[in-house]
Parts: structure tokens; C-alpha cells; sequence
């Protein structure tokens, strides 16, 4: 007999499951603090730790004989305290309007049916697509993907990135005017300076990040979240797409790493720009692919953004062009504080006589931008 309350626990643990297609918050590695006794409207605490001040000379950290080093002169840890409010997030979202809520339903007919194939075939992956009920996981995984991707956008608000902080960084090195508006010439739009370039924007954007002693994640390496348009632009660099093409083939045996595509430069098994892969028939998360101190990672979740560009020598008036981002950042950018019992599937007990069950994704937590020096916002102007 099939009891309701196991469903919830059946489906509820493919919520942490992590999907190819949505790799944000993978890739971003937050910084994340479970408080399992918070509740909507409490706060969790987050550190925001400061890294490497100046270092000092060899002659001013000497010390003498009769110099004073004990508790007296003692320093906390450098850092800062965040305290993210913890909100109440549900879905799936109405699909005429993704503001207002709404439940996903599952008739007891069906239920039976899913039941049988579950039995037939012991695949749990099955029964959970023969209810229907990946509509339901992608819109939580969507929507979680979403989240990490604003969060790291608010970096823009920092101002004009720089070797002293992050921000924005338009292609060909633009900023905003007192309007929003960024400024291009006829030549330097003919010449497509309006795409970020590698051998220009890209160097320089890894440079400043250096100079601001953004720390690596632990393989060394900055990332990048890079919508496809953006990606187009980039791999029309020879230099580039060469790097982009080996990754994505995989290497054929660890152990006869001469039959690699590219056994020099391969960094690991899994799939690179190929994005999701299969091992024994389970997906298997990118990699990403290693250029210029960067691990690339492509999503098509990125959002679609308009920015006002002039032309300046042109008779042409001001027009809005679409802008793909590419979000540069470094290990703890992001903080997430989770109560309550974390992400977990719900039933509404208005079941109408246990003929349907109807339910919801919810979750207790908060999301934070911890370091925004940490990001840079890349944009890509479409040509």
C-alpha cells in the first residue's frame, strides 16, 4: 500500500541532487550556515573574512629580546559579520505568473499507475517521470539556479571593476555615464569592441582580479558563468576554441592518458565544454574547461539584459542592445543561511477525499553577496 508520507521523503531527497544543466551553485562553491532551529524572519550569521592586508617589510616584523608579542598585542580574526534574514521561498510558480504561488497536483489514479512501474522496474528515476514530477524538481533547481546568478549580478552595483575592487566591466573597457549609457564609436563598434575579446577584456579583467588578491579556488583557478552568446564571442578567438574544443571530448582511459585528445592540458574525467555527461547512465556535473587562469562553465540560465549604448559618431540615436554576461568571481562571494529543515516537499491535506495529493517545494534561507570585490560582471554586446 502506497502512503502518502513516503512520497514526500522519496521525492523530497532529489532536491539535493545536483543536475548538469543547472551547475550556479556548483560552480560558485557558497559559503553556507544551517541553523536547523531558525525560522522565517530570524537571522543566521555569516563571516565575511577579509584576505591579505599589506604584508609588511622583513624589518618590521623583527622583534627584540625585551619586546612585548603576548595577549596584550593579541588580534581577533579579520573579518565581518552578516546577518542574513532568513525568508520563506515555495514553488512551483504559476505559469502565467511566476510572482504568485501555486501547487502541483498528481491524481491517486496516476499514483497507482507510477506505483506499478516503481514495482515493475525498481527504477526510482521512473516513477518519479512518470508523475510528472520533474516539472516540478527542475522548478526548484531553475529558480535555486536563478538566485546564485543574482547574487553574484549585484556586484555590479560596486561600480567600474578595477585592480582595488569588482564591479562591471563593459567590453572594451566602457563605463557608465551619469545616465546609464555606455558610449561606443562607429570604428570601434565596426571593429566589434562592443564583444568582450579575449586578448583585451578577458587578460585584463583576470589582471585586475589578481591585483585585488581575489583569492583561487583550490585547483588555482578564477570561474566563469558564461551565457552562450557571450561563449559565441569568445570562441571566435582561434586560441580559445582550440582550448574549448579538447575538453568537451573527454579523455578515453585514465590509465593510457597518451589516448587523450589533449593529455597535456586535460585537467580531470569529466566532461568539459560538453557540459552534462553519462557515467553508468547517471549525469555526471561539467568541469568546466581551463583557459587563462579561468574554469569556464556555460549555463543557459543566465538572465537576458538590455543596456542603452550611443554610437557616438553616427547620426543614429541611442538604442538599448542586448548584453550577455559573463560573471567572473573567487571562492566565498556568496553566503547562504538555511533554516529550518532545508529544502523539502510538502503535501496539502485538501486532497478531496485522497483522490489527488498536492504539494509544494519549500524552503527556509537567506542569500547573501559576502564579497563583492570577489566579482566581476562581464557584458557582451550582441552585434
Amino acid at each position: 500500500m502506497f502512503l502518502d508520507t513516503d512520497f514526500p521523503k522519496i521525492l523530497g531527497a532529489e532536491l539535493y541532487r545536483p543536475h548538469p544543466a543547472y551547475i550556479c551553485e556548483m560552480a560558485v562553491e557558497p559559503v553556507v550556515v544551517h541553523d536547523f532551529t531558525s525560522q522565517p524572519g530570524q537571522t543566521v550569521q555569516l563571516d565575511r573574512y577579509k584576505f591579505w592586508g599589506t604584508p609588511g617589510t622583513k624589518d618590521s616584523r623583527e622583534r627584540i629580546a625585551d619586546q612585548t608579542i603576548g595577549t596584550a598585542n593579541s588580534r581577533n580574526i579579520t573579518k565581518e559579520k552578516v546577518l542574513v534574514v532568513l525568508k520563506e521561498y515555495t514553488g512551483p510558480a504559476d505559469p502565467g505568473d511566476p510572482t504568485q504561488p501555486s501547487t502541483f497536483k498528481i491524481a491517486r489514479e496516476t499514483l497507482i499507475t507510477a506505483q506499478r512501474l516503481l514495482l515493475d522496474t525498481g527504477n526510482l528515476n521512473m516513477f518519479h517521470q512518470s508523475i510528472g514530477s520533474l516539472t516540478l524538481l527542475d522548478d526548484y533547481r531553475r529558480w535555486r539556479d536563478r538566485v546564485f546568478i543574482d547574487e553574484l549580478a549585484k556586484a555590479e552595483a560596486n561600480g567600474a571593476a578595477s585592480s582595488s575592487q569588482g564591479g562591471y566591466y563593459f567590453a572594451g573597457g566602457k563605463t557608465k555615464d551619469s545616465s546609464g549609457r555606455i558610449d561606443y564609436t562607429a570604428t570601434e563598434y565596426a571593429n566589434q569592441v562592443q564583444q568582450f575579446s579575449v586578448r583585451t577584456d578577458l587578460l585584463e579583467v583576470v589582471k585586475d582580479m589578481r591585483k585585488r588578491n581575489v583569492p583561487t579556488f583550490a585547483d588555482g583557478y578564477y570561474r566563469c558563468i558564461v551565457d552562450p552568446t557571450a561563449m559565441m564571442h569568445l570562441r571566435q578567438n582561434s586560441d580559445f576554441r582550440e582550448i574549448a574544443r579538447y575538453p568537451g571530448q573527454g579523455m578515453i582511459n585514465p590509465m593510457q592518458p597518451n589516448m587523450a585528445p589533449n593529455a597535456n592540458f586535460y585537467q580531470g574525467m569529466g566532461p568539459a565544454y560538453g557540459q552534462a555527461g553519462f557515467v553508468a547512465g547517471q549525469p555526471v556535473m561539467p568541469t568546466g574547461f581551463l583557459f587563462e587562469g579561468v574554469r569556464w562553465f556555460e549555463s543557459t540560465n543566465l538572465p537576458e539584459t538590455n543596456y542603452n549604448l550611443v554610437i557616438t559618431d553616427e547620426s543614429a540615436a541611442a538604442a538599448d542592445y542586448g548584453a550577455s554576461q559573463l560573471i567572473f568571481f573567487g571562492p566565498q562571494a556568496i553566503g547562504v543561511g538555511i533554516g529550518g529543515n532545508n529544502a523539502q516537499i510538502l503535501l496539502n491535506n485538501n486532497d478531496d477525499f485522497s483522490r489527488f495529493i498536492i504539494m509544494i517545494w519549500s524552503l527556509f534561507a537567506g542569500f547573501e553577496t559576502l564579497n563583492k570585490d570577489f566579482i566581476t560582471v562581464g557584458y557582451s554586446f550582441v552585434y
